[in-house]
Order: structure tokens, then sequence, then C-alpha cells
């Protein structure tokens, strides 16, 4: 039992940073890598506020408005000095490193005898099942606003939104501090969670929202009614769920890398049905197809 709760919580944790990866990714479609460095911002705010004795809930506002300011400067450089979408993303990820490194004073802070959100006796997974609750309802309700729909048409169809008068320069940016932002919030709460926080830990974090939103979409896309940010966060727990597995197989921990890029692959090639397009040929005209007429084949499909 206490194996499929840890997965929850990981899941859920970790899908609050999954539904910043889906506003820029999927939404605003910028691939936006500064996520890696955001998510160990959050973190490093976190642990810094903590020592200082901060409330925890107010570290986490603090850490909030520091991924979006992470986000804001992202966007300046794509939007005002017109570097790249994925330059300005690596320049961002790279010089918060060096941030994140000032703001901890050293490479791993232990937040194990300070108090922290999870410190008030309730069982973690309702706290962070709250969490995620919480902001996937506010995500969904911004995306049904007005600025959430001129959003979703920057993505989709930017001239467009050019041709109409409006500024997509100034909708980019406040897309990226939001992404940035929940970003921050789960890289606060999982250094709570965990008792620490490291100036590693968001390494890969890019890696597996991508994965976990595909994830998502290649099990759910065709039940209808389904939001896209639950998508998300479920898509998170099956990664979270295949990496536990991972390691209950025993692999060692040194090809967590190796599985990570697996898992990667798989989704991938689940999202484009390629899997099930194989096993169809495979089980259906056994591997090989005899006849060369294609309205045969379509009759044999």
């Amino acid at each position: 039992m206490d194996f499929w709760i840890n997965i929850l919580e990981q899941g859920l944790l970790f899908g609050i940073m999954v539904l910043g990866v889906y506003i820029t990714y999927k939404i605003l479609d910028f691939p936006d890598l500064s996520v890696d460095g955001s998510f160990p911002l959050g973190a490093a705010v976190t642990a810094a506020a903590l020592i200082k004795g901060i409330h925890p809930i107010f570290a986490i506002f603090l850490s909030c408005i520091a991924g979006m300011m992470a986000g804001a400067v992202t966007g300046y450089l794509h939007v005002k000095i017109k570097i790249t979408n994925l330059l300005s993303g690596i320049l961002v990820m790279i010089g918060l490193y060096s941030i994140n490194l000032r703001i901890m004073q050293k490479a791993n802070v232990p937040l194990f005898n300070q108090k922290t959100i999870f410190s008030i006796g309730i069982q973690p997974i309702w706290i962070i099942l709250l969490f995620a609750l919480f902001i996937k309802i506010l995500l969904d309700i911004f995306l049904k606003t007005k600025f959430g729909f001129l959003l979703k048409a920057t993505g989709d169809n930017p001239q467009l939104v050019t041709s109409l008068g409006i500024d997509i320069g100034f909708t980019k940016i406040v897309g990226l501090m939001l992404s940035n932002g929940l970003v921050a919030l789960s890289g606060s709460l999982a250094a709570q969670y965990q008792g620490f926080s490291d100036i590693g830990m968001g390494t890969g974090i890019v890696v597996m929202g991508l994965a976990s939103i595909i994830f998502g979409e290649a099990v759910l896309r065709k039940v209808s009614f389904i939001l896209p940010t639950t998508m998300a966060l479920v898509g998170s727990m099956l990664y979270k769920m295949s990496m536990a597995f991972a390691l209950k197989l025993r692999f060692p921990t040194t090809d967590l890398k190796l599985i990570t890029a697996v898992i990667v692959a798989l989704a991938l090639a689940l999202n484009e049905k390629k899997i099930g397009a194989s096993i169809k040929k495979i089980f259906i005209v056994g591997g090989e197809c005899p006849v060369t007429n294609t309205k045969s084949i379509k009759n044999i499909s």
C-alpha cells in the first residue's frame, strides 16, 4: 500500500510541474528549457526562506514569484532581444544554476530540522492532492477566460492574433511566467517533501514533463470528456509508476537515465500509434503482408 501511496504523492507533486510544462509546450508551442532551472530555483528559495524562519506557505509564495521572474527573463530575451525560443531557455537555465547556488550558499541544503508544510500532522498525500487539484482547477478556469483563449490562439495561430492588433509578445511573456511559476511551486513542494534542496534536482525536468504529457495523451486521448490538464496529471503518475517499477525490478540507479530515455521513446511511439499499428500487423497479417493489392490490404485491416 505504501508503494502506491508513494507513487501518487510523487506523481501529483511533479504533476504541478507538468502543468507548467503543458502551458509552454502544448499551448504556446514554446520549447522552454528554463524550467530545468526554475524547478531547483523554487527549491532553493524555499530552503533559504525556511532556514531564516519564514512560514512554509509564504516560502512557497516567494518561490512562485521567483519562478515567474525567471519566466519573464526568458520571455524578454525572446520577445524583446529577438533571441530564439530554444536559446532563450538555455541561457536562463545556465544563469539560474549560479543564482541557485548563490541562494543556497552550497550545493545541498538539508531541511530535516526545519518546519515545513508537511510538519502539521496531516498525511502528505492529502496536502499534495489539495495543491494539485487546486492548481489544476485554477488553470482550467484561467484557460476558459478571454486571456486564456488568447494564450491558446497565440500558440495555434500567432499570425491571426497579430492581425487582430494584439501584442503576442506580451502574451508569450505572461504564459512563460505562469509556466515557470508553477514549476517553481512544484520545486518548493518537492524540497519540503524530500527534506532537502539540491542544485541538481532540476536535471531532466523538461524530459519528465514532456514524457508525462505524452503518456497522458496516449492513454486518455480517446476519452473526449477528460480535460488536457487531467491527462497531464495522470501522465505524471504513469511516468512515476514506470520509474518505480523499474527500481522495483532492481535495475541499478545508474540506469535511471537510460530507463527515462526508453520511457520517453515508448510514450512517443504510443502517441504516434506506431506500436499499435505494428501489433495489428503482426496479429492480423502475420507480420508480412502476402497481398500486394491496396484494396485487399484495406479489407484485411
